[in-house]
Parts: C-alpha cells; sequence; structure tokens
C-alpha cells in the first residue's frame, strides 16, 4: 500500500519571546538539513530568516519569514516569527496556516512576557507545540527551573524527554530518556555520537525515565494499559502516546540544547518528526459558501482551496505567500478570490527559503508557497477554484494603538509618501493609514513605538523620501460612566414634501460582561424591549445601526466608544413621515446625546512592563516607573539581576528605552505587551 506523500509534511513555526534564540535555533535547522552551508549568526548578520536590513542592524526579528527544507525524508515548511510584542500581528497571520510549532524558552529566564502572548495565540488557534529550552550553556540555565515557569506560566503538562549532561558552559549533550541512549557533541562537531547512558547520570536518568512513563500513562489510555502489564513502557509506545497528547493538547515535549553552539538541534528535528501532527493529522479546514459551512480535504485531488498570509510588495513585483488546504495549484491556474469576487492569474510558483526561492509547477495540498502574478490578493484573501468557490475565515488582525503624524518634507513628494504608505499597509494589515479631518495630516498607526520606527524607515530606505514625523500618541478609547435611564430623543424634520419623524426611549448602561481581547471591554450590545409594535422591527434595526454610528465618536474627544449596552425601551412612529432613515437619524443623535448625559469615562491603553535591572539600579527604576503613573505587580531575582513588573500606561513609556539605559549604565533591559484598556485620570482626559 503507497504511502500517502502528505504525512511526511511539516508546516511549523518557531514562536519566543524575543532574544530567546528563534532565529539561531532556525539557522541551525537550515545549517543541518543541508539547506545552507554556513552558520548564519545574528551577531554578524549573515542569517537567511533575518534578511532585511533593519532585522540585520537591529538584531532582531521583525517579519516572519518562511522557509522550506527536508529531514529524514520530510519536507519541513518553517516560519521564523518575531518576539517583539509590536509585531505580534506577524506571529497572529502565520500561526493561521501552521499545523504546529516549536516554542523556544531561554533556559535563564524560563517563561517570559512575551513567551506567555505567543503561547496563547497557539491556544487560539489550537496549535499542537513542543517546547526546545535553549542556551543550555549559559550561566544560571537549569532546565527544571525553566520547566518548571513553563507549568506555572502556561499551565501545559510538560513531558521532560531529555537530561542535560553538563551544566552551563560544561553542558555537551543530552540523555535521551524514551531510548535511554546519550547524545553527546564534540567541541566543533555538526553531529551528535550516539552512546550508552554515562554512569555518573544512569540513576538520574532511570528515575526521570520512570517519572516520564507515569505522567504519560496517566493521560493515555493504550500506555496505561502497557504500564499496568508490565509496569514499564517501550520506546515505541511512549513515542507513540508521547505523539498522540502532543497532537491532542494533552502534554507538551520539551527538550533542551544550545543553538549557538549546536547542540541539541538534531534531537528537536526528529521530534518535529514523530510529534507534531502532518497536514492530514489536522481537521480539514473549514469555510462557508452562500451562508452554509463546509469542509475541504487536505486531498490534492480535491477542489483547490488557499489563504493567503502573506504579502510581500517588492520592487519588482508582488509576492504572495499561501497555505495550500486542499488541491493543487499549477503555473498558469486561473483562481477565485473568494472576497473580492473576482479571478486572478497564477504567474509563477516559487519554493520559499527567507529572500531566496526556487521554481515550482505546482502545488499541493499541505504546501507553503510563494506565488507571483496575483494583482488584488491581501492578507486573509482566500483562493479557490472557480467551479468550487469557498471562503475560508481569515486571520484576525490587531487594532492599532500608536500613531504618529507623517509628512514629505517636500511638497513634491506627497503624492510618492501616500504611495508609500499604501503599500505599506498592503504588507502589513496592523498598520493603519487615515487623513485628520481637522489638521489634514497624513497619520500612521500600528501596534507600538518600534513597529512605527520601522515603517517610517522603510519609507525613507526603501522608497528614499525625507519625511518628518511627529510625537507619537496612543490610540484613546470611551466608556459609559454611570449611564441614563429613559432617555428621550425625538427626530422631526419637514422641509416640503416627505418629512422625517422617529422618537425613540433608550437605556445606556456600561457593558463588561463580554471583556474583547484588547481589553477594552465588551464592546457594544444593543436589544430592543418595545412591545406592542410600536416600533417595527425594521426601524429598531435602523436605530441600531444609527447607534453604531454614533460609537465612531464620544463626547469627551472623538475617540471611538465601547463598553456599553443600549436597549431600545420605547418609541413612536408616524403613519407618512417614519422611515428607517429618520430612525438611523435619530438614534445616532439620540445615542450622542444620551453619551453626553451618561458621565462618559476617558480609557488609555496600558501595557505590561517587565524590566530586569542589576540589584543595585531597582530604586532608580521603581522610582521611575512611578513617576510614568506605574503600578508594580511584582517583583523577583533571576540569575543574579533584579526583574520587576509594572502595569503601565503606554502614553508614558515612550522613549523609556533611552530613559533606562541612562539609569542603568546601558545594563538595563525592559520588554512590555498590551493588557487592555483603563481609566485615564482627570489631567489626561483633559
Amino acid at each position: 500500500m503507497r504511502t500517502n506523500p502528505l504525512t511526511t509534511v511539516r508546516n511549523l513555526g518557531i514562536l519566543a519571546h524575543v532574544d530567546a534564540g528563534k532565529t539561531t535555533v532556525t539557522e541551525r535547522i537550515l545549517y543541518l538539513t543541508g539547506t545552507t552551508h554556513k552558520r548564519g549568526e545574528v551577531h554578524d548578520g549573515t542569517t537567511v530568516t533575518d534578511f532585511d536590513p533593519q532585522e540585520r542592524d537591529r538584531g532582531i526579528t521583525i517579519f516572519a519569514a518562511a522557509v522550506s527544507c527536508s529531514w529524514a525524508g520530510h519536507r519541513i515548511n518553517l516560519i521564523d516569527t518575531p518576539g517583539h510584542v509590536d509585531f505580534a500581528d506577524e506571529v497572529e497571520r502565520s500561526l493561521r496556516v501552521l499545523d504546529g510549532a516549536v516554542a523556544v524558552f531561554d533556559a535563564v529566564a524560563g517563561v517570559e512576557p512575551q513567551s506567555e502572548s505567543v503561547w496563547r495565540q497557539a491556544d487560539r488557534h489550537g496549535v499542537p507545540r513542543i517546547a526546545f529550552v535553549n542556551k543550555m550553556d549559559r550561566a544560571g540555565a537549569d532546565l527544571d527551573t525553566a520547566v518548571a515557569s513553563i507549568r506555572e506560566r502556561l499551565h501545559p503538562v510538560p513531558l521532560v524527554v531529555q537530561l542535560p549532561i553538563g551544566t552551563e558552559d560544561g553542558f555537551a549533550g543530552v540523555v535521551d530518556l524514551p531510548r535511554m541512549r546519550a547524545l553527546v557533541w564534540a567541541d566543533g562537531a555538526d553531529t551528535a555520537e550516539d552512546g550508552p547512558v554515562p554512569d555518573a547520570l544512569r540513576e538520574e536518568a532511570a528515575r526521570r525515565r520512570r517519572l516520564l512513563e507515569e505522567a504519560v500513562a496517566e493521560r493515555h489510555p493504550g500506555a496505561l494499559e502497557e504500564f499496568c502489564d508490565r509496569e514499564t513502557l517501550t520506546a515505541a509506545t511512549l513515542t507513540g502516546a508521547l505523539r498522540d497528547l502532543t497532537r491532542t493538547g494533552g502534554g507538551v515535549v520539551v527538550l533542551c540544547g544550545s543553538a549557538y553552539r549546536n547542540r541539541g538541534v538534531e534531537p528537536l528535528l526528529d521530534a518535529v518528526v514523530a510529534y507534531l501532527p502532518s497536514p492530514l493529522d489536522v481537521p480539514p479546514v473549514r469555510g462557508t459558501h452562500d451562508g452554509t459551512e463546509r469542509e475541504r480535504p487536505a486531498d490534492p485531488a480535491a477542489p483547490m482551496a488557499a489563504l493567503a498570509f502573506k504579502v510581500n510588495a517588492t520592487p519588482t513585483g508582488r509576492l504572495t505567500y499561501l497555505r495550500v488546504y486542499s488541491g493543487t495549484i499549477g503555473k498558469g491556474d486561473t483562481v477565485w478570490d473568494a472576497g473580492t469576487r473576482r479571478t486572478e492569474r497564477i504567474g509563477r510558483i516559487l519554493r520559499v527559503r527567507a529572500d531566496r526561492h526556487d521554481p515550482l509547477e505546482r502545488a499541493v495540498a499541505g504546501d507553503i508557497v510563494a506565488v507571483v502574478g496575483l494583482k488584488t490578493a491581501r492578507a486573509g484573501s482566500t483562493l479557490c477554484a472557480p467551479g468550487a468557490p469557498l471562503l475560508l475565515e481569515p486571520p484576525g488582525v490587531a487594532e492599532p494603538v500608536v500613531h504618529v503624524a507623517v509628512e514629505a518634507r517636500r511638497s513634491t513628494d506627497t503624492d510618492r509618501l501616500a504611495a508609500a504608505l499604501a503599500r505599506l499597509t498592503e504588507e502589513d494589515p496592523s498598520l493603519a493609514v487615515r487623513t485628520d479631518p481637522e489638521t489634514g495630516q497624513t497619520v500612521l498607526s500600528g501596534m507600538g513605538e518600534l513597529h512605527l520606527e520601522v515603517a517610517v524607515e522603510r519609507v525613507r530606505r526603501e522608497h528614499g523620501l525625507e519625511v518628518t514625523v511627529g510625537r507619537p500618541g496612543v490610540a484613546y478609547r470611551e466608556t459609559v460612566g454611570e449611564g441614563v435611564t429613559g432617555f428621550v430623543h425625538r427626530h422631526v424634520k419637514q422641509d416640503g414634501g416627505a418629512g422625517q419623524f422617529a422618537h425613540i426611549v433608550l437605556d445606556v448602561e456600561p457593558w463588561e460582561e463580554d471583556v474583547d481581547e484588547d481589553g477594552a471591554g465588551g464592546g457594544f450590545v444593543f436589544r430592543s424591549t418595545v412591545v406592542g409594535g410600536r416600533v417595527p422591527q425594521e426601524y429598531v434595526r435602523a436605530v441600531e445601526a444609527g447607534c453604531r454610528d454614533a460609537l465612531a465618536e464620544g463626547p469627551l474627544g472623538g475617540h471611538p466608544v465601547t463598553g456599553l449596552r443600549v436597549t431600545l425601551t420605547d418609541g413612536q412612529t408616524h403613519v407618512k413621515d417614519s422611515s428607517d432613515t429618520a430612525f438611523r437619524t435619530a438614534g445616532r443623535f439620540g445615542l450622542r446625546d444620551a453619551l453626553r448625559a451618561s458621565g462618559t469615562v476617558l480609557l488609555e491603553p496600558v501595557v505590561e512592563v517587565t524590566v530586569t535591572v542589576p540589584e543595585d539600579g531597582v530604586g532608580g527604576v521603581l522610582g521611575d516607573l512611578a513617576a510614568r503613573r506605574g503600578r508594580v505587580t511584582g517583583s523577583d531575582t533571576r540569575g543574579g539581576a533584579a526583574v520587576v513588573t509594572a502595569t503601565v500606561p503606554l502614553a508614558e513609556l515612550f522613549g523609556y528605552a533611552t530613559r533606562l539605559r541612562s539609569r542603568t549604565q546601558g545594563r538595563g533591559t525592559f520588554t512590555a505587551r498590551p493588557t487592555g484598556y483603563a481609566p485615564a485620570p482627570a489631567a489626561v482626559a483633559r
């Protein structure tokens, strides 16, 4: 019986906090699989996946980069994702099309703030993952402590399958617990030597193997049956049970190593092949057509369906990155864009290796490829067979929280700047461009100060434009304070001919039961309790539409309004003059007036800041955080450094990196992640 080729495909991402070693892990994978012939180094700017000049200058991953390689007869399509919180939207789009992931953790720091964020993102998408505890050669590295932080902060069941051989600088290899064999890397060696477990570690390895067996048997019926019969598990049974638990989310396999020193990456690749799912192991993709939900299997012979998750608008043309879920795409094929409802033609198909590509004649279900020739497809577009339309759910797009005013220094460059910004937003949906109606300025919005810095620098470098940038601002929100009951609004307009008449009575109250992901409250809920047909149903819908119109600008400062529930309790109509338009207008102006009477509250975005400083610098850091309206929520000591966690308004963090470096002589670092919105003090509201 012929094996389905899709069983040998793995689509995975590398997820982690910034500086945990994601890109170095990716580079070692490419080197060991023969994709590259020289080890790329982040500090030298020679990495394959961090190929953008800004990534090499800053030493961080900014853009998700796709690469493809082979290991043990398997095709591995790998996406190296950013670790900085400002580029979390790149991670979100990548996770939408992945079948599995490798979460990388620092052996000294354990779970860091962005590690937690990307882990939660993977949870939302149901992406199975394995954990790799990196930097085992660092001073203070401890596998057990890192695993404890994974258990306590992320709440999975960690299934540790390795025991390190040596500590810190003496880290030389690992004991493979399922096989009870030692893998040791000699200095400068690319591959490990397989041998028996060292005598000094035999007892500890046996103890940990027993703990692993017990943990697996507790959660896997087949393993439990064998464990009860034989009081142990064979390597084959243990591996099969670990595979099942990984794919169902019942446990997370944990490995360790030092990617920089090329130790532990081979077993990681073996674990990817052994434990993470193939396209056949994940549920068929679901989409809709004419309001009906449909499934498409991961079958090259099925009707084609693919999701675009990234667009690169290069000077030589547009590259659109696709995950093919079903069917086959050939060079020259015509496809249907289900979102724009128009056809597109595939010019070329490319196997991706970051900024280099190999041409393909076709791509099949399970592939991640780039295509050339699509003119209008965007990130989130569904491409499908024209005769079998299907619309897939697009990746969620985060709402921008920081903005700057941008203008060209020379007035003759205004049109060029508009075109450059349009290209940026085409590539990155988490960027937004608008024109301020009062000042006429072009406003660029994004996920953070660094996000906007990178975007503006791209305009300068790639388009040769000189631009002026205003001071960053934040995206405020408004919400209801006290609420109001029985608020009456009457809309009457008579100017000859048919008039307009609408009479409505509204209750407005805070609504926090369903909190949004951004923490800004429960959005908006509308309901009607009108009885007796005093307001017909079509007019009720018009009132709701008008209320939604009013949410765009609140009474305090014209910011969007969120976190409220509006109830239409009564109303009146006129036989001739009532209409949808009249009731929509009444809903819009009625809610605006009701908000003014409700004691509206200004909300500002807040972030959780984690500051790592030498212990002698804690006092200055705490004082500075307090001056920035920060609220300290915890402190700890890790590896001889103090770690302070605080909640700080985002508006107070601009320029904090420079301030922290000056206070700590360059030894302090910090990370921040959004935690939602909180009421702003009266001084800010004014």
